[in-house]
Formats: C-alpha cells, sequence, structure tokens
C-alpha cells in the first residue's frame, strides 16, 4: 500500500448512527482511517450525497452488506489518499468519484477501484460527489432492466427527488419523452426547466388520466416507480401495451389491491432490483457502461446533477431532516473539512 507523503493521520471524523431512530441519532464521532485492500483505493473524502437508502438505514430497516463499514454513505467525492495492492486504475491525488456499499460519510473511504470514476472535467467534488448512486441506479434500472429507448415515453414518479431529476436528464438525453409526477407547484416548475414535457401534480391530478390524455390514450413505455402502494395498480393502468415497470422503492410499502388480469392483457413487465447488495464485478460494468456512454456527456457539459443544499460532515442530521421533510429539489450533498471549493 502506498500513501500521500502528507498523509500522517489515524482517526477520521465519520458519522455513526448511534441506535435506530430519528435524524438525531446521527452523531459524528472519531473513526481508525480505514485500510485499503487488495484492488481498493482509499479516497480522501471531500464530499458525499445523501440519498433515502441512508435514511432506511438509520431507522434500522436496510443494513449493509457483510463486511461492508456501518457508517452509512453510498457515494463520495474525493482524491486518492491510498493505493490497495495490485490496483492500476488511478494515480495517487487523482481526482475520483466512487459507488461505495458504506462508509461514505466520513473523511475517508474506500472502494475498490472499478466502482470508481473519474470526476468529470469542470465539476466540483460537490456534483462529483451527487452523481454515483443515482446515476447508477438510474442506468441499471431505466436503461438496462426498463429498456428504454430514444422515441419512447417514460414516467417518473418523485420527479423532483435525485432519482427523479437524474433520470429526466438521462431519459432526455439520449431521446425519450419525459414526464413526471411532482407534489407543489414549485417542483412542477422546477422538473420542467429540467427537460420534463409534463409535470403532473399528484396532489391535484391523477396521473393515470393525465399520462393517458398526454399519450394519445396509449399510455407510457417505462415506468419508474419509488412509491409502490395503490401506485402500483395505477402504473398497470397508466402503462402502454408491452409496457416495462421498474420498482426502485417503496415508500408507501406493499403493492394494495392489485389485480394481475391487467399485467396479462398488456403484456407488461414488472421489474425491480436494489444496487447496494451487488456484487463488485457487477457494479463494475454499470461503471464501464457509465464511462462510455454518460461520462462524455458530462465532460462536454451537457449534464449536471441538480444541487439542492450543501451541508457539512457533521451537519448530517439536519440533512437527513431536510430529506425527510420531502422539500428538495434534486440532491443533498455533506462537505467535509478537506473541501476545497474550486469556484467551478
Amino acid at each position: 500500500m502506498v500513501l500521500l507523503p502528507t498523509f500522517g493521520r489515524h482517526t477520521m471524523l465519520a458519522i455513526d448512527i448511534q441506535h435506530p431512530g430519528g435524524p438525531e441519532v446521527l452523531m459524528p464521532v472519531s473513526h481508525p482511517i480505514p485500510q485499503p485492500a487488495t484492488g481498493q483505493i482509499l479516497i480522501r473524502v471531500e464530499a458525499a450525497g445523501v440519498n433515502r437508502p441512508d435514511i432506511v438505514q438509520r431507522r434500522g430497516l436496510y443494513p449493509p452488506p457483510p463486511d461492508v463499514s456501518e457508517i452509512p454513505g453510498l457515494e463520495v467525492a474525493g482524491r486518492v489518499a491510498a493505493l490497495g495492492h495490485g490496483t492500476i486504475r488511478f494515480k495517487l491525488d487523482e481526482e475520483v468519484c466512487a459507488l461505495v456499499a458504506g462508509g461514505g460519510y466520513a473523511e475517508y473511504c474506500v472502494v475498490h477501484e472499478s466502482n470508481a470514476l473519474p470526476v468529470p472535467q469542470g465539476f466540483s467534488m460537490v456534483e462529483a460527489a451527487a452523481l454515483p448512486e443515482t446515476f447508477f441506479t438510474v442506468w441499471t434500472n431505466v436503461f438496462q432492466r426498463g429498456r428504454l429507448k430514444g422515441g419512447e415515453t417514460v414516467l417518473i414518479h418523485g420527479g423532483s427527488s435525485g432519482i427523479g431529476t437524474t433520470a429526466t436528464m438521462l431519459s432526455k438525453a439520449f431521446g425519450a419523452t419525459v414526464l413526471v409526477t411532482v407534489g407543489s407547484e414549485e417542483k412542477r416548475e422546477a422538473c420542467l426547466a429540467l427537460g420534463a414535457d409534463l409535470a403532473i401534480n399528484y396532489r391535484t391530478q391523477d396521473f393515470v388520466e393525465e399520462s393517458k390524455k398526454f399519450t394519445g390514450g396509449k399510455g407510457v413505455d417505462v415506468i419508474v416507480d419509488i412509491i409502490a402502494g395503490d401506485y402500483v395498480a395505477r402504473n398497470y393502468k397508466a402503462a402502454a401495451l408491452n409496457g416495462r415497470i421498474v420498482q426502485i422503492g417503496v415508500q408507501n410499502g406493499a403493492a394494495k389491491e392489485l389485480n394481475l388480469m391487467t399485467m396479462l392483457i398488456k403484456r407488461l413487465t414488472h421489474t425491480g432490483s436494489t444496487l447496494r447488495s451487488r456484487s463488485v464485478p457487477e457494479k463494475a460494468l454499470i461503471a464501464q457502461e457509465l464511462e462510455r456512454q454518460v461520462w462524455p456527456l458530462l465532460n462536454e457539459g451537457k449534464l449536471k446533477p441538480l444541487i439542492f443544499k450543501v451541508f457539512g460532515l457533521e451537519e448530517a442530521a439536519k440533512a437527513h431532516a431536510l430529506m425527510e421533510s420531502g422539500t428538495h429539489i434534486g440532491k443533498i450533498v455533506l462537505t467535509t473539512a478537506q473541501y476545497t471549493d474550486r469556484g467551478l
């Protein structure tokens, strides 16, 4: 293992979940700096994204996989501080962002080098930290499992969330027509400004009716759902013939009053997945596809994540409270004391 000459530290600031509960259980504590194993790099974290799975973990309902740090946090950006044996992809001090299975809310984090990507040109570390979790999730679910193609129509529930804004940008970039659901006029306007072709306020409008009307009665080709509950049956009604429904969350719990005959008649595909439990090689394949097909768009400045608010690492509880309030539009990011605002 090779360390940066200025490394010299043995402990770091990190966020612990003291016990399952509300945001107040997130506490800044001192932790030993992790050491990279074979094939891993150690990242000197400058920024870490906040995601809904972090909240579910904090509540005690989404434990990390075996042998993964119990520190929350699934995406980071920073500089390579140490190289484990056999690493070949990155150099010391190179700027990277990475998808991690845990450990992101900390000043240092280890990850297999194949699950890291270079920071896109012109991106701040805050912007880079907002990429991995949402871009990996959207790519694998919308494009790999949902098979969204240019010219098709996609309905994205939770359009103003980190996943929703990313799915909107990527779907538009690859030539799809985008419909989203939102909960306020402010979010509706934000999603339209981001490129959505139709934003449906689910508090005052029926997304089934509105999506059918927009598509001339055909329905939508792909539906991206983080809600579940009664949305499942309604998604079936809103879907087109041979439509694909991709389930990436169940915020409202199990499906309700579901008539599977609609699935049979329309020849629907209903699939779903989680990202965290996937193997390092599986995530590496997603990273490779992203680097080939999406990173050029980021490097050219054609896509950028929508950042809503930035907190210091020690303010993780405030970041979680904001996410749970549902008032954010885009990504929430934490920065460490190591963050350097380069004015990009």
